[in-house]
């Protein structure tokens, strides 16, 4: 049926008789001359209706609303001067209609599509395939698929096949929770969903593909945030016979390609490489932001001895001391008490402060803080009139987290980060274990099978470093990978450290353990958050706008009404009978 683009349509059209499809998406009556922008996906060409040539179909015009699905036959012609329209691509055309068919027609909308203001996202969500009619959308949803043909077009170039793993797998309960799936056919037994195909494409290096790419669907049954979904789409990549450097210089080049094809722009700088622990320490994070400065600075040392008891004794049992220096300050007391409690959101105490003006500081802790040190403090970090300078002491990881925190607040209260700058960079370096509070024992900081960076070090595992890395674009983390264990002695030895024993690591990862016993080549990979880069690319900072059907919070699907019971009868083949939850009342 439809063989013409709306959008696409040029004064090299004119005189030509077509038909054209699409979308009542704006109408205007003049009496006698009926106006319509009429939508497709490529665009908008205006119709008009005449009375004078549509003669019994004007009476069909006249009925005609916004959204409206319709056909129109008529004659392409040049507009007035005084009609161009500039703001589209067709504004210097329109359509002399002398056939009109309405396809459908459409009830009154919940909501307005045609403008991009905000809209109730339980409404919007209800209605997503409505909301995805909206430009805003259509555009992500456009730059998603140019997104995805550009890291296919560049791995397909670099000699990477394409794969597709299994998504019924074995749970394997490491880091977030599983997605589980119950077995018909063996009652009580249950699949998980994948929340990454990494054991898999491993074993597609140890049976010889050597480039492995994927574009997989994920799973992770976790609590929600901004930037976060229970179903994600990474793109997945591992090579064999490489090092650290060889994925980051793939990498590197594989982002500049994506860039370049899907937003035209081409990223002419190298990307700086940070280990964890500059990262952590400068930034408070290991996502930093850099596309602007404010950086943490220490005053553990000058606080260290200090009379001031809530700064000596913390840094006495392990504590560090880090301070933000706001240059050209415009907080007043009362904002600056709205960060203290900011702060403490992160798990800090308090926000200790100083405000230096002509000449002095000033503020709680000036009255006791000795003189000596607020002079070092001074000259130290080039303290001027007008800055103020603030301070968390503590634990290092909450220290870290509210000062991180706290730092891009700060960032956008002063407009201090630029709109259309996209700062790259790796971070490299990391632990290989971290101490879970929780569990008591040390846990993979990204997962088991990484290479720890010596077998030496797995003695110390709290001071063992890990050769991986991450991707971070504008303070979000868009990729990370490792180099893996290729040998079975050095996986024995990570589970050991992990205390994981012989007979658990079987029964978690046998067929894994059991495949690196036969020739598995040296490999390492990334993998890429498809819908974090589609979200930071398209300039919106809500990944539902970069996913045609989300879900909440919640993990709700509101426009398909998922998760929802099911028949007895189902619950009865599986074996499965649910508990229901207690009544409050």
């Amino acid at each position: 049926m439809k063989t013409i683009n709306n959008g696409k349509l040029t004064i090299d059209d004119i005189n030509k008789e077509i038909t054209v499809y699409g979308w009542v998406n704006k109408r205007r009556d003049m009496g006698g001359v009926i106006f319509v922008d009429l939508r497709d996906l490529s665009g908008i060409i205006q119709v008009v209706f005449n009375r004078e040539f549509l003669k019994d179909d004007f009476k069909l015009a006249e009925n005609i609303k916004n959204e409206y699905c319709i056909k129109v036959t008529g004659t392409l012609q040049k507009r007035s001067d005084s009609e161009i329209n500039p703001n589209i691509s067709t504004g210097e055309i329109e359509l002399i209609a002398s056939n009109l068919v309405i396809l459908n027609e459409s009830d009154t909308l919940p909501f307005n599509i045609y403008d991009d203001k905000e809209i109730n996202e339980q409404i919007a969500l209800k209605y997503r395939y409505l909301d995805l009619r909206r430009d805003k959308l259509k555009n992500i949803m456009v730059m998603r698929h140019s997104i995805n043909k550009a890291f296919r077009s560049f791995l397909d170039n670099n000699g990477f096949i394409d794969f597709e793993t299994p998504i019924l797998c074995k749970s394997t309960p490491e880091g977030a929770r599983d997605y589980l799936v119950p077995s018909r056919i063996k009652k009580g037994s249950f699949f998980a969903l994948p929340q990454s195909p990494q054991l898999f494409k491993q074993v597609l290096m140890v049976s010889g593909f050597e480039k492995y790419y994927q574009i997989a669907k994920c799973f992770r049954d976790e609590d929600l945030r901004a930037d976060r979904q229970p179903e994600f789409t990474q793109v997945d990549i591992e090579m064999s016979f490489i090092e650290e450097e060889d994925i980051l210089n793939m990498s590197e080049a594989l982002i500049k390609h994506v860039v370049k094809e899907s937003t035209n722009l081409n990223i002419d700088y190298d990307f700086p490489r940070l280990t964890y622990f500059d990262a952590m320490e400068n930034y408070g994070t290991d996502k930093p932001d850099t596309r602007f400065e404010l950086l943490l600075n220490d005053l553990t040392e000058e606080l260290r001895n200090t009379s001031m008891n809530v700064f000596s004794s913390a840094i006495k049992d392990g504590g560090i001391a880090k301070c933000l220096i706001v240059k050209d300050n415009i907080y007043s007391r009362n904002e600056i008490d709205r960060l203290t409690e900011f702060v403490k959101i992160y798990g800090a105490k308090g926000l200790a402060w100083l405000k230096y003006d002509n000449d002095q500081f000033s503020g709680v802790i000036a009255k006791n803080l000795e003189e000596s040190i607020q002079t070092e403090i001074k000259n130290k970090f080039n303290v001027q009139n007008g800055d103020l300078v603030l301070i968390v002491c503590g634990n290092p990881k909450v220290v870290y987290a509210s000062l991180g925190a706290l730092r891009l607040k700060i960032a956008e209260d002063f407009n201090l980060i630029p709109e259309d700058k996209y700062n790259f960079l790796f971070v490299t370096d990391f632990p290989m274990f971290e101490y879970s509070e929780t569990e008591k024992r040390y846990v993979a900081t990204h997962h088991p099978f990484t290479m720890p960076e010596s077998l030496d070090k797995l003695k110390n595992p709290s001071e063992c470093l890990s050769v991986s890395y991450d991707m971070v674009l504008n303070g979000y983390e868009i990729g990370g990978g490792s180099i893996r264990i290729h040998d079975e002695i050095m996986q024995g030895e990570v589970f050991k450290a992990l205390g994981i024993s012989d007979v658990e690591a079987k029964l978690k990862f046998g067929f894994f353990i059991d495949a690196l016993k036969y020739g598995t080549p040296p490999h390492g990979g990334i993998a890429f958050g498809l819908d974090r880069i589609v979200m930071l690319l398209s300039k919106t900072d809500n990944i539902k706008d970069v996913i045609a059907f989300p879900k909440t919070q919640s993990a709700a699907d509101l426009m398909s009404d998922a998760p929802t019971e099911v028949d007895i009868n189902q619950l009865d083949e599986l074996g499965i009978s649910i508990i229901k939850e207690k009544s409050n009342d």
